[in-house]
């Protein structure tokens, strides 16, 4: 499962009401979508964007009314990224066990990528405060879904246990090594802090039950 780190090809959710795909669009929404993971989305401009993909402004707002717009598309394509993989890796799992294993193998390979900057929905979580922000929302959702996600697949690994622990902590506990992880691996080294996320993760899933 992939982890919600990368930029994204934006997605049919992604796409503005009226605004059809097209490949000067793909192209402002992958250039905008590497630089808005790599630098900041605040930190990078409409200006910057047109001067790297190249485009014109006329071009830019037939495809994005706003920047938010762009935003809201860069982070949609990377949710529907992370859902379709983690559909993928549900589906090829032996088992519910297996498959959280995967998820969290599919976390420590990220931290090792040369180009891993962060979690994407953490990095704009901290650029839009405001609870209210649809950028915000579009974070709240994201995550709001990959606990739901988790939270399924702990219910199955626990089952009837006599000793079963409530499949969401569990959940709420992965979700927060992973944050960690995300957070820790450039100050700490990726293989260490994936190999103590990995030692969190089969924790999880004998330890409590």
């Amino acid at each position: 499962m992939a982890t919600p780190t990368r930029p994204a090809p934006d997605s049919p959710n992604g796409s503005p009401r009226g605004h059809g795909r097209s490949e000067a669009r793909e192209r402002l929404l992958s250039t905008a979508s590497a630089l808005f993971y790599r630098e900041g989305i605040r930190a990078v401009g409409v200006e910057r964007i047109l001067a790297v993909a190249p485009a014109t402004r006329a071009t830019f707002y037939r495809h994005f009314p706003s920047k938010e717009e762009l935003v809201l598309a860069y982070l949609r394509g990377v949710d529907a990224g992370i859902r379709a993989a983690a559909k993928a890796t549900i589906e090829a799992a032996p088992s519910p066990a297996d498959a959280l294993r995967s998820i969290g193998t599919a976390v420590a390979d990220d931290l090792a990528r040369p180009e891993f900057r962060g979690c994407a929905f953490l990095k704009a979580a901290a650029e839009y405060p405001d609870p209210n922000d649809p950028v915000r929302q579009v974070v709240l959702d994201h995550r709001a879904w990959y606990v739901t996600t988790l939270t399924e697949l702990f219910a199955q690994v626990f089952g009837t246990s006599p000793r079963r622990p409530k499949p969401e902590h569990a959940a709420r506990h992965f979700v927060m090594m992973r944050d960690g992880a995300m957070s820790g691996a450039h100050l700490d080294g990726a293989d260490s802090v994936g190999a103590a996320f990995h030692r969190g993760v089969e924790g999880l899933l004998t330890v409590l039950h």
